[in-house]
């Protein structure tokens, strides 16, 4: 069983950060920073924390709210990634997307903590969460219309939320071989830009539930 002392969590913005802070219960282990929106920010700011601290950290989390993809996850329910997608790293060819591990420069997709991301998601459903336990997409541009919730679908079926920031904790994470995992709350389905249907409150309350639960399975 890994042993969990120190957990970094980095959100995007402060609101984030607040739901989960009033969320965990025993708040000495964890130290909860705001990141800054898009992966870029996120890997910088999570790669200057590591690089001055990495071995007080055993586990690294990107939390905070997103987008649900239809039928997979519902405004105000959680997701728990199963792996993290950088959904636009790649190229636009006449034969569609390719994306960077196509290419082969690299890999768009990066590997979760799984033993902790299941025992989240078990705790979380034996509390009577709604929660779901898939890909989490990464984008710089988040989707607005129907036309691109489809391709991304197609492209990669199982997605159940996207985000901007997970793609670029993980890989600060996995560049100091740090454990991590994935938490989004769903605000809005993924599709055309709706802004007056988001349920922001909704899912930083979920925010707050999730982070108690991670706390409770860290603990336990």
């Amino acid at each position: 069983m890994m042993i969990i002392k120190k957990i970094l969590v980095m959100t995007a913005v402060e609101v984030e950060r607040e739901a989960v802070l009033r969320g965990i219960r025993n708040g000495d282990r964890f130290d909860v920073q705001v990141a800054g929106v898009g992966p870029v920010a996120a890997a910088v700011s999570t790669a200057t924390v590591l690089a001055t601290g990495a071995s007080d950290y055993d586990l690294v989390v990107s939390a905070g709210i997103g987008g649900g993809f239809v039928g997979q996850a519902a405004i105000g329910s959680i997701v728990v990634a199963s792996e993290v997608i950088s959904a636009d790293l790649g190229a636009e060819t006449p034969e569609g997307f390719f994306s960077v591990d196509k290419l082969g420069f690299g890999t768009s997709r990066l590997n979760v903590e799984t033993e902790v991301s299941i025992q989240l998601v078990e705790a979380l459903r034996a509390g009577g969460l709604s929660v779901c336990y898939g890909p989490i997409l990464t984008l710089s541009t988040v989707t607005g219309t129907a036309n691109t919730a489809l391709e991304l679908t197609e492209r990669i079926p199982r997605a159940a939320a996207e985000a901007m920031e997970g793609y670029g904790v993980a890989a600060a994470a996995h560049r100091h071989g740090i454990p991590f995992l994935e938490i989004r709350t769903i605000s809005n389905e993924v599709g055309p830009r709706n802004k007056a249907a988001w349920k922001i409150g909704d899912a930083l309350t979920a925010l707050e539930a999730a982070s108690t639960h991670l706390s409770e399975v860290i603990s336990s």
